[in-house]
């Protein structure tokens, strides 16, 4: 049982994994609607570069944080929907129905580096524009399904992360019922984690601290490479 009830149906499952569908559907309509050059955004972005690169690269990172909104409410809802139904299992269910669509992203992805690499031939052999025309279009399209199946990633990465979280917490709570007459073990021992608990803030920090230094180190060298 779940929360003190126990009156669990085979349909939670289906829900909880048809939230995550639908989810993952946002992120991707979203997704697509903020990378497509077909779409205003984009073409907003374009229009910037008229005024130079420091507007164009302000106006950018607006955009890319303003493009977060709609996902994180859709991963958001679905874990709460999912976990009403199912407790941390019902999370892993959205997640694993979020990813069920993913493969064919995936494989439209495809599509970009592969027609980046033959307009890149067309261009060496002096081929004709319209020959450029057809694999930059390809191209984009490739970028654009690249950006949507990153969405579907990492929003179940989200909703995984929550559910191993669920667990440590269940196996943390049940090692201190087990252990509760030995005053050492749980003195020394880990216990169920508390996050006003001094240590696992500083872990928090430190955690949240690790994509921005990752992410600095591979814009560096994507730098220096250029």
């Amino acid at each position: 049982s779940v929360g003190g009830k126990a009156d669990r149906e085979p349909w939670h499952a289906f829900v909880a994994v048809l939230i995550g569908l639908w989810a993952g559907l946002a992120i991707g309509y979203i997704t697509e609607y903020m990378t497509s050059h077909a779409y205003r955004p984009v073409r907003e972005v374009a229009e910037s570069c008229r005024t130079g690169a420091a507007t164009n690269i302000i106006y950018g990172l607006a955009l890319g944080y303003n493009s977060c909104v709609v996902p994180i409410i859709a991963i958001t809802i679905s874990a709460y929907v999912s976990f009403k139904l199912l407790g941390f299992y019902g999370n892993a269910l959205a997640a694993l129905g979020m990813l069920s669509n993913l493969p064919i992203g995936l494989a439209i992805d495809g599509y970009g580096p592969i027609s980046d690499n033959a307009g890149g031939i067309a261009e060496m052999a002096e081929l004709g524009e319209d020959v450029r025309e057809r694999t930059d279009a390809l191209d984009a399209a490739g970028n654009t399904t690249a950006a949507i199946g990153k969405g579907f990633a990492i929003g179940s990465a989200a909703l995984v992360s929550l559910s191993l979280y669920g667990g440590f917490i269940t196996r943390a709570n049940e090692w201190t019922a087990e252990n509760a007459g030995d005053a050492d073990k749980l003195a020394h021992g880990l216990g169920a984690p508390v996050v006003t608990d001094p240590l696992v803030f500083a872990g928090l920090m430190i955690g949240a601290m690790l994509p921005y230094l990752f992410s600095a180190f591979t814009m560096k060298s994507v730098g220096i490479a250029a």
